[in-house]
Protein backbone atom coordinates (compact mmCIF):
# COMPACT_ATOMS: atom_id res chain seq x y z
CA UNK A 1 0.00 0.00 0.00
CA UNK A 2 1.48 3.55 -1.13
CA UNK A 3 1.89 6.32 1.88
CA UNK A 4 -0.60 8.00 -0.56
CA UNK A 5 -3.10 5.58 0.20
CA UNK A 6 -2.16 5.25 3.36
CA UNK A 7 -2.96 8.82 4.28
CA UNK A 8 -6.61 8.84 2.27
CA UNK A 9 -7.11 6.06 4.31
CA UNK A 10 -6.10 7.39 7.58
CA UNK A 11 -8.26 10.39 6.36
CA UNK A 12 -11.42 8.61 5.77
CA UNK A 13 -14.28 7.92 8.63
CA UNK A 14 -14.92 4.65 10.73
CA UNK A 15 -18.02 2.65 10.23
CA UNK A 16 -18.71 -0.22 12.73
CA UNK A 17 -21.62 -1.80 11.77
CA UNK A 18 -23.45 -5.81 12.11
CA UNK A 19 -25.70 -7.76 10.04
CA UNK A 20 -28.52 -9.57 11.59
CA UNK A 21 -31.50 -11.64 10.42
CA UNK A 22 -33.16 -15.15 10.46
CA UNK A 23 -31.51 -18.20 9.26
CA UNK A 24 -30.86 -18.66 5.48
CA UNK A 25 -31.61 -15.23 4.78
CA UNK A 26 -28.25 -14.71 3.05
CA UNK A 27 -26.04 -12.45 5.47
CA UNK A 28 -23.38 -14.06 5.04
CA UNK A 29 -23.41 -13.71 1.33
CA UNK A 30 -24.41 -10.72 1.51
CA UNK A 31 -21.11 -10.03 3.62
CA UNK A 32 -19.50 -12.50 0.86
CA UNK A 33 -20.43 -10.24 -2.37
CA UNK A 34 -19.41 -6.91 -0.05
CA UNK A 35 -16.32 -7.89 -0.01
CA UNK A 36 -15.55 -9.55 -2.85
CA UNK A 37 -17.39 -6.78 -5.05
CA UNK A 38 -15.48 -3.94 -3.22
CA UNK A 39 -12.25 -5.63 -4.08
CA UNK A 40 -11.59 -6.39 -0.20
CA UNK A 41 -10.47 -10.48 -0.51
CA UNK A 42 -7.25 -11.54 -0.86
CA UNK A 43 -6.42 -13.74 -3.75
CA UNK A 44 -5.56 -16.50 -1.68
CA UNK A 45 -8.55 -16.29 0.68
CA UNK A 46 -10.70 -16.12 -3.02
CA UNK A 47 -9.19 -19.36 -4.16
CA UNK A 48 -9.96 -21.39 -1.18
CA UNK A 49 -13.57 -20.44 -1.89
CA UNK A 50 -13.19 -21.62 -4.72
CA UNK A 51 -11.83 -24.66 -4.28
CA UNK A 52 -13.97 -25.49 -1.21
CA UNK A 53 -17.38 -24.65 -3.14
CA UNK A 54 -15.82 -27.04 -6.24
CA UNK A 55 -15.22 -29.72 -3.95
CA UNK A 56 -19.22 -29.40 -2.89
CA UNK A 57 -20.55 -29.91 -6.31
CA UNK A 58 -21.21 -25.97 -6.86
CA UNK A 59 -20.86 -24.20 -9.89
CA UNK A 60 -19.94 -20.63 -8.76
CA UNK A 61 -18.08 -19.63 -5.88
CA UNK A 62 -19.84 -19.48 -2.19
CA UNK A 63 -18.96 -16.62 -0.97
CA UNK A 64 -20.79 -16.95 2.23
CA UNK A 65 -17.58 -19.24 3.29
CA UNK A 66 -15.75 -15.52 3.25
CA UNK A 67 -16.83 -15.16 6.38
CA UNK A 68 -18.31 -18.44 8.04
CA UNK A 69 -15.05 -19.49 9.31
CA UNK A 70 -15.79 -22.13 12.04
CA UNK A 71 -15.57 -25.82 10.92
CA UNK A 72 -19.37 -25.96 12.31
CA UNK A 73 -20.72 -23.04 10.45
CA UNK A 74 -18.80 -24.25 7.05
CA UNK A 75 -20.41 -27.90 7.47
CA UNK A 76 -24.19 -26.89 8.60
CA UNK A 77 -24.06 -23.97 6.36
CA UNK A 78 -25.11 -21.29 9.03
CA UNK A 79 -23.43 -18.71 10.88
CA UNK A 80 -22.49 -19.95 15.25
CA UNK A 81 -20.62 -17.05 16.12
CA UNK A 82 -19.76 -13.70 15.46
CA UNK A 83 -17.44 -12.90 12.59
CA UNK A 84 -15.61 -9.84 12.38
CA UNK A 85 -14.52 -8.26 8.81
CA UNK A 86 -12.18 -5.19 8.28
CA UNK A 87 -12.29 -3.82 4.75
CA UNK A 88 -11.67 -0.04 3.36
CA UNK A 89 -12.91 1.58 0.36
CA UNK A 90 -11.32 5.18 -0.80
CA UNK A 91 -14.52 6.73 0.88
CA UNK A 92 -14.60 5.18 4.41
CA UNK A 93 -12.95 2.51 6.04
CA UNK A 94 -15.40 -0.11 7.91
CA UNK A 95 -15.04 -2.65 10.76
CA UNK A 96 -18.00 -5.59 10.43
CA UNK A 97 -20.00 -7.96 12.61
CA UNK A 98 -21.47 -11.00 10.76
CA UNK A 99 -23.99 -12.29 13.27
CA UNK A 100 -26.12 -15.31 13.88
CA UNK A 101 -29.84 -15.90 13.10
CA UNK A 102 -30.71 -18.84 15.28
CA UNK A 103 -32.64 -17.68 17.69
CA UNK A 104 -30.17 -19.32 20.42
CA UNK A 105 -27.12 -17.46 19.66
CA UNK A 106 -29.81 -14.05 19.98
CA UNK A 107 -26.70 -13.21 22.34
CA UNK A 108 -24.28 -13.08 19.86
CA UNK A 109 -26.25 -10.71 18.21
CA UNK A 110 -26.69 -8.57 21.04
CA UNK A 111 -22.39 -9.27 21.33
CA UNK A 112 -22.05 -7.64 17.86
CA UNK A 113 -24.42 -4.57 17.84
CA UNK A 114 -23.61 -3.27 21.24
CA UNK A 115 -21.10 -1.07 19.48
CA UNK A 116 -22.39 -0.82 15.88
CA UNK A 117 -23.22 2.77 14.47
CA UNK A 118 -25.78 0.76 11.72
CA UNK A 119 -27.55 -2.79 11.50
CA UNK A 120 -28.37 -4.41 8.42
CA UNK A 121 -31.09 -6.53 9.30
CA UNK A 122 -31.49 -8.58 6.17
CA UNK A 123 -35.20 -10.69 5.11
CA UNK A 124 -36.18 -13.05 3.02
CA UNK A 125 -38.42 -11.98 -0.03
CA UNK A 126 -40.07 -14.74 0.02
CA UNK A 127 -40.74 -14.75 3.64
CA UNK A 128 -41.31 -11.23 5.14
CA UNK A 129 -40.93 -10.22 8.58
CA UNK A 130 -40.65 -13.19 11.07
CA UNK A 131 -39.94 -13.50 14.26
CA UNK A 132 -36.56 -13.02 14.03
CA UNK A 133 -36.90 -9.92 11.86
CA UNK A 134 -38.88 -8.36 15.06
CA UNK A 135 -36.50 -9.77 17.30
CA UNK A 136 -33.65 -8.38 15.81
CA UNK A 137 -34.94 -4.86 15.11
CA UNK A 138 -36.23 -5.05 18.70
CA UNK A 139 -32.43 -5.85 19.83
CA UNK A 140 -31.13 -2.89 17.34
CA UNK A 141 -33.68 -0.60 18.91
CA UNK A 142 -32.50 -1.54 22.54
CA UNK A 143 -29.18 -1.25 22.22
CA UNK A 144 -29.82 2.18 20.39
CA UNK A 145 -27.96 1.47 17.43
CA UNK A 146 -28.37 5.00 15.60
CA UNK A 147 -29.16 3.48 12.42
CA UNK A 148 -31.15 0.70 10.56
CA UNK A 149 -30.66 -1.03 6.97
CA UNK A 150 -33.40 -3.16 6.00
CA UNK A 151 -32.00 -5.25 3.22
CA UNK A 152 -34.87 -7.31 1.46
CA UNK A 153 -32.88 -9.73 -0.09
CA UNK A 154 -33.64 -12.61 -2.72
CA UNK A 155 -35.46 -10.92 -4.57
CA UNK A 156 -34.50 -12.39 -7.79
CA UNK A 157 -36.66 -15.46 -6.12
CA UNK A 158 -39.85 -13.43 -6.32
CA UNK A 159 -39.42 -11.64 -9.97
CA UNK A 160 -38.05 -8.41 -8.63
CA UNK A 161 -41.50 -7.69 -8.14
CA UNK A 162 -41.58 -4.14 -6.68
CA UNK A 163 -44.98 -4.60 -4.88
CA UNK A 164 -43.05 -7.64 -2.51
CA UNK A 165 -40.33 -5.00 -1.61
CA UNK A 166 -42.55 -2.32 -0.89
CA UNK A 167 -45.01 -4.85 1.49
CA UNK A 168 -42.39 -6.06 3.30
CA UNK A 169 -40.50 -2.59 3.84
CA UNK A 170 -44.05 -0.96 5.36
CA UNK A 171 -44.33 -3.76 7.47
CA UNK A 172 -40.69 -3.56 9.18
CA UNK A 173 -41.16 0.50 9.23
CA UNK A 174 -44.68 -0.10 11.64
CA UNK A 175 -42.97 -2.25 13.51
CA UNK A 176 -40.19 -0.08 14.15
CA UNK A 177 -42.81 3.07 15.02
CA UNK A 178 -43.87 0.64 17.85
CA UNK A 179 -40.14 0.11 19.18
CA UNK A 180 -40.01 4.06 19.62
CA UNK A 181 -37.75 4.94 17.26
CA UNK A 182 -36.65 6.77 14.59
CA UNK A 183 -33.57 6.56 16.55
CA UNK A 184 -30.79 8.39 18.93
CA UNK A 185 -28.32 10.73 18.74
CA UNK A 186 -26.29 12.30 21.61
CA UNK A 187 -28.02 12.24 24.73
CA UNK A 188 -30.70 9.81 23.54
CA UNK A 189 -32.24 12.74 21.19
CA UNK A 190 -34.27 11.46 18.28
CA UNK A 191 -32.40 11.73 14.33
CA UNK A 192 -34.59 11.11 11.40
CA UNK A 193 -34.39 7.99 8.83
CA UNK A 194 -33.46 5.72 11.42
CA UNK A 195 -34.36 2.98 8.92
CA UNK A 196 -33.36 2.58 5.05
CA UNK A 197 -35.07 -0.22 3.00
CA UNK A 198 -33.03 -1.54 0.00
CA UNK A 199 -34.21 -4.32 -2.12
CA UNK A 200 -31.02 -6.48 -3.10
CA UNK A 201 -29.90 -10.48 -3.92
CA UNK A 202 -26.71 -11.02 -2.52
CA UNK A 203 -25.91 -14.03 -4.53
CA UNK A 204 -26.46 -12.18 -8.05
CA UNK A 205 -25.01 -8.90 -6.66
CA UNK A 206 -28.03 -7.06 -7.21
CA UNK A 207 -27.90 -3.25 -5.42
CA UNK A 208 -25.75 -4.36 -3.10
CA UNK A 209 -22.10 -2.78 -4.78
CA UNK A 210 -23.71 -2.23 -8.30
CA UNK A 211 -27.35 -0.81 -8.68
CA UNK A 212 -29.63 -3.34 -10.18
CA UNK A 213 -30.60 -3.54 -13.94
CA UNK A 214 -33.43 -5.67 -12.89
CA UNK A 215 -35.04 -3.54 -10.54
CA UNK A 216 -35.34 0.03 -12.21
CA UNK A 217 -38.34 0.92 -10.26
CA UNK A 218 -36.29 1.39 -6.99
CA UNK A 219 -34.05 4.51 -7.28
CA UNK A 220 -31.86 4.10 -3.73
CA UNK A 221 -29.21 3.81 -2.75
CA UNK A 222 -27.01 0.40 -3.24
CA UNK A 223 -25.91 -0.83 -0.08
CA UNK A 224 -22.20 0.02 -0.09
CA UNK A 225 -23.31 3.68 -1.41
CA UNK A 226 -25.36 4.05 1.77
CA UNK A 227 -22.81 2.54 3.97
CA UNK A 228 -20.28 4.91 2.35
CA UNK A 229 -22.84 8.02 2.87
CA UNK A 230 -24.36 7.39 6.09
CA UNK A 231 -24.03 9.99 8.52
CA UNK A 232 -21.63 8.68 11.57
CA UNK A 233 -21.05 10.55 14.86
CA UNK A 234 -17.77 9.32 16.48
CA UNK A 235 -18.30 12.86 18.51
CA UNK A 236 -18.26 11.54 22.62
CA UNK A 237 -17.40 14.95 23.04
CA UNK A 238 -21.12 15.79 22.86
CA UNK A 239 -21.97 13.76 26.52
CA UNK A 240 -20.52 14.49 30.27
CA UNK A 241 -16.84 14.17 30.66
CA UNK A 242 -16.46 10.49 32.54
CA UNK A 243 -13.22 9.04 33.35
CA UNK A 244 -13.26 5.47 35.04
CA UNK A 245 -9.83 4.97 36.59
CA UNK A 246 -7.92 1.77 35.50
CA UNK A 247 -4.41 2.49 37.40
CA UNK A 248 -3.08 4.62 39.99
CA UNK A 249 0.65 5.14 38.89
CA UNK A 250 3.32 5.94 42.21
CA UNK A 251 6.54 5.38 40.70
CA UNK A 252 8.12 6.62 43.77
CA UNK A 253 11.23 7.14 42.16
CA UNK A 254 14.01 9.85 42.81
CA UNK A 255 13.00 11.57 39.85
CA UNK A 256 9.35 11.63 41.15
CA UNK A 257 9.22 11.19 44.60
CA UNK A 258 5.48 12.98 44.95
CA UNK A 259 3.94 11.53 41.39
CA UNK A 260 0.76 10.55 41.73
CA UNK A 261 -1.45 9.94 38.82
CA UNK A 262 -5.06 8.16 37.95
CA UNK A 263 -4.73 6.31 34.77
CA UNK A 264 -7.51 5.10 32.32
CA UNK A 265 -9.45 5.76 28.82
CA UNK A 266 -12.04 8.72 28.97
CA UNK A 267 -15.33 7.57 28.36
CA UNK A 268 -16.96 10.48 26.43
CA UNK A 269 -16.62 14.45 27.42
CA UNK A 270 -13.76 16.43 27.47
CA UNK A 271 -11.23 17.44 30.61
CA UNK A 272 -9.47 20.62 31.01
CA UNK A 273 -6.92 21.56 33.73
CA UNK A 274 -8.31 23.25 36.25
CA UNK A 275 -11.87 22.11 36.04
CA UNK A 276 -13.25 20.92 39.50
CA UNK A 277 -13.86 17.00 39.23
CA UNK A 278 -15.69 14.87 41.99
CA UNK A 279 -14.68 11.45 42.66
CA UNK A 280 -17.13 8.40 42.66
CA UNK A 281 -19.17 6.94 44.44
CA UNK A 282 -17.33 8.49 47.47
CA UNK A 283 -18.15 12.19 46.55
CA UNK A 284 -14.54 14.17 47.22
CA UNK A 285 -14.34 16.95 45.14
CA UNK A 286 -11.02 18.21 43.72
CA UNK A 287 -8.94 19.95 40.63
CA UNK A 288 -7.31 18.80 37.57
CA UNK A 289 -3.72 19.39 38.10
CA UNK A 290 -2.62 18.12 35.08
CA UNK A 291 -2.88 16.09 32.23
CA UNK A 292 0.19 13.52 31.13
CA UNK A 293 -0.81 12.04 27.56
CA UNK A 294 1.63 9.85 25.40
CA UNK A 295 4.18 10.87 28.18
CA UNK A 296 3.65 15.09 27.63
CA UNK A 297 1.96 17.26 29.67
CA UNK A 298 -1.51 18.64 28.02
CA UNK A 299 -4.39 21.25 28.72
CA UNK A 300 -6.80 19.46 27.39
CA UNK A 301 -8.09 16.15 26.23
CA UNK A 302 -11.19 14.80 24.65
CA UNK A 303 -12.58 10.91 24.39
CA UNK A 304 -11.94 7.89 23.76
CA UNK A 305 -8.02 9.37 24.80
CA UNK A 306 -6.14 7.24 27.35
CA UNK A 307 -4.39 9.87 29.42
CA UNK A 308 -3.05 10.25 33.31
CA UNK A 309 -4.69 12.36 35.35
CA UNK A 310 -3.45 14.40 38.32
CA UNK A 311 -5.24 16.27 41.15
CA UNK A 312 -4.39 18.97 43.05
CA UNK A 313 -5.46 17.00 46.71
CA UNK A 314 -4.33 14.06 48.14
CA UNK A 315 -7.60 12.05 47.90
CA UNK A 316 -8.30 8.21 48.32
CA UNK A 317 -8.65 7.14 44.57
CA UNK A 318 -8.17 3.30 43.64
CA UNK A 319 -9.54 1.25 39.93
CA UNK A 320 -12.92 1.84 39.79
CA UNK A 321 -13.69 5.03 40.77
CA UNK A 322 -14.96 7.41 38.51
CA UNK A 323 -13.86 11.14 37.76
CA UNK A 324 -16.48 13.13 36.24
CA UNK A 325 -16.60 17.11 36.66
CA UNK A 326 -18.66 18.35 39.09
CA UNK A 327 -21.02 20.57 37.42
CA UNK A 328 -22.05 17.26 35.48
CA UNK A 329 -21.23 14.25 37.48
CA UNK A 330 -24.13 11.37 37.83
CA UNK A 331 -25.70 10.25 40.87
CA UNK A 332 -24.64 7.56 42.67
CA UNK A 333 -27.38 3.91 43.91
CA UNK A 334 -27.19 0.90 44.93
CA UNK A 335 -30.64 0.23 43.75
CA UNK A 336 -30.51 -0.18 39.84
CA UNK A 337 -33.06 -1.23 37.15
CA UNK A 338 -32.65 -2.44 33.81
CA UNK A 339 -33.03 -3.84 30.56
CA UNK A 340 -30.69 -6.79 30.15
CA UNK A 341 -30.15 -9.71 27.63
CA UNK A 342 -29.67 -12.57 28.93
CA UNK A 343 -27.00 -14.26 27.43
CA UNK A 344 -26.03 -17.70 29.86
CA UNK A 345 -27.52 -20.97 29.68
CA UNK A 346 -28.37 -21.45 32.95
CA UNK A 347 -30.92 -19.06 34.12
CA UNK A 348 -31.16 -15.69 36.08
CA UNK A 349 -33.69 -15.85 38.87
CA UNK A 350 -34.50 -13.59 41.37
CA UNK A 351 -32.35 -13.58 44.58
CA UNK A 352 -29.32 -14.88 42.47
CA UNK A 353 -25.82 -13.39 43.84
CA UNK A 354 -23.74 -11.57 40.87
CA UNK A 355 -20.79 -9.51 40.09
CA UNK A 356 -21.96 -6.41 38.41
CA UNK A 357 -19.45 -5.27 35.88
CA UNK A 358 -19.69 -1.22 35.16
CA UNK A 359 -16.83 0.59 33.48
CA UNK A 360 -13.48 -0.53 35.09
CA UNK A 361 -15.40 -1.09 38.65
CA UNK A 362 -17.01 -4.46 39.24
CA UNK A 363 -19.53 -5.31 42.47
CA UNK A 364 -21.08 -7.83 44.08
CA UNK A 365 -25.12 -7.83 43.72
CA UNK A 366 -28.27 -9.58 44.39
CA UNK A 367 -30.84 -10.06 41.43
CA UNK A 368 -34.07 -8.47 43.79
CA UNK A 369 -37.01 -8.46 41.34
CA UNK A 370 -37.58 -9.68 37.40
CA UNK A 371 -40.38 -7.12 36.93
CA UNK A 372 -41.10 -8.77 33.33
CA UNK A 373 -40.20 -10.41 30.44
CA UNK A 374 -40.27 -8.74 26.75
CA UNK A 375 -42.69 -10.87 24.25
CA UNK A 376 -41.38 -10.10 20.77
CA UNK A 377 -44.09 -10.62 18.72
CA UNK A 378 -46.10 -7.96 19.95
CA UNK A 379 -43.94 -6.37 21.82
CA UNK A 380 -45.77 -6.70 25.03
CA UNK A 381 -44.21 -7.11 28.73
CA UNK A 382 -44.72 -10.56 30.22
CA UNK A 383 -44.77 -9.85 33.99
CA UNK A 384 -43.09 -11.39 36.73
CA UNK A 385 -41.63 -14.52 34.78
CA UNK A 386 -39.50 -15.76 37.79
CA UNK A 387 -36.62 -16.05 35.67
CA UNK A 388 -34.61 -15.48 32.56
CA UNK A 389 -33.51 -17.87 30.32
CA UNK A 390 -30.38 -17.85 27.30
CA UNK A 391 -31.32 -15.22 25.06
CA UNK A 392 -34.40 -13.60 26.87
CA UNK A 393 -34.81 -9.71 27.18
CA UNK A 394 -36.46 -8.57 30.61
CA UNK A 395 -36.05 -6.36 32.75
CA UNK A 396 -34.59 -6.69 36.19
CA UNK A 397 -33.78 -4.89 40.12
CA UNK A 398 -30.80 -5.61 41.27
CA UNK A 399 -29.13 -4.44 44.34
CA UNK A 400 -25.32 -3.85 44.61
CA UNK A 401 -23.17 -4.19 47.78
CA UNK A 402 -21.59 -0.69 47.13
CA UNK A 403 -22.88 2.33 45.38
CA UNK A 404 -22.36 2.38 41.32
CA UNK A 405 -21.48 6.10 39.65
CA UNK A 406 -24.47 4.78 36.09
CA UNK A 407 -25.66 6.98 33.07
CA UNK A 408 -29.09 5.94 31.97
CA UNK A 409 -27.96 3.81 28.58
CA UNK A 410 -30.40 6.68 27.00
CA UNK A 411 -28.20 9.35 27.65
CA UNK A 412 -24.97 7.19 27.20
CA UNK A 413 -24.17 3.77 25.37
CA UNK A 414 -21.01 3.51 27.19
CA UNK A 415 -21.41 4.55 30.81
CA UNK A 416 -24.96 3.82 30.91
CA UNK A 417 -24.06 -0.31 30.45
CA UNK A 418 -23.19 -2.95 32.70
CA UNK A 419 -22.59 -6.88 32.29
CA UNK A 420 -23.66 -9.33 35.24
CA UNK A 421 -20.97 -12.20 35.99
CA UNK A 422 -21.52 -15.38 37.94
CA UNK A 423 -19.64 -14.87 40.65
CA UNK A 424 -18.26 -18.60 40.97
CA UNK A 425 -16.61 -18.70 37.50
CA UNK A 426 -16.45 -15.92 35.77
CA UNK A 427 -18.95 -16.51 32.96
CA UNK A 428 -21.04 -13.45 31.83
CA UNK A 429 -24.69 -13.94 32.52
CA UNK A 430 -26.70 -10.98 30.77
CA UNK A 431 -26.01 -7.28 29.05
CA UNK A 432 -27.27 -4.95 30.74
CA UNK A 433 -28.80 -1.53 30.14
CA UNK A 434 -29.36 1.05 32.88
CA UNK A 435 -32.69 2.90 33.37
CA UNK A 436 -34.21 5.03 36.35
CA UNK A 437 -32.98 3.87 39.90
CA UNK A 438 -35.05 1.34 41.66
CA UNK A 439 -37.70 2.95 43.56
CA UNK A 440 -37.95 0.37 46.61
CA UNK A 441 -35.35 1.58 48.45
CA UNK A 442 -34.25 -1.67 51.18
CA UNK A 443 -31.71 -1.30 53.98
CA UNK A 444 -28.09 -2.63 53.61
CA UNK A 445 -28.56 -6.00 55.29
CA UNK A 446 -26.11 -8.90 55.06
CA UNK A 447 -26.77 -12.64 53.61
CA UNK A 448 -25.68 -15.99 55.28
CA UNK A 449 -23.04 -15.69 52.98
CA UNK A 450 -21.79 -12.60 53.91
CA UNK A 451 -22.60 -10.50 51.03
CA UNK A 452 -23.43 -6.88 52.10
CA UNK A 453 -26.99 -5.28 50.46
Amino acid sequence: MTSTTTEQLSATTLLRFATAGSVDDGKSTLVGRLLHDSKSVLEDQLEAVERVSADRGQGAPDLALLTDGLRAEREQGITIDVAYRYFATARRRFILADTPGHVQYTRNMVTGASTAELAVVLVDARNGVVEQTRRHAAVAALLRVPQVVLAVNKMDLVGYQEVVFASIAEEFTSYASELGVPGWGPGGNPQENWCTAIPISALAGDNVVEPSANMDWYGGPTVLEHLETVPVSHDLTAYPARFPVQYVIRPQTAEHPDYRGYAGQIASGVLRVGEPVTVLPSGRSSVIEGIDALGESVDIAWAPQSVTLRLADDIDISRGDLIAPTASAPATTQDVVATVCHVADQPLTVGARVLLKHTTRTVKAIVKEIPSRLTLDDLSQHPNPGQLVANDIGRIAVRTAEPLALDAYADSRRTGSFLLIDPADGTTLAAGMAGDSFAAKTPTVQDDEGWNF
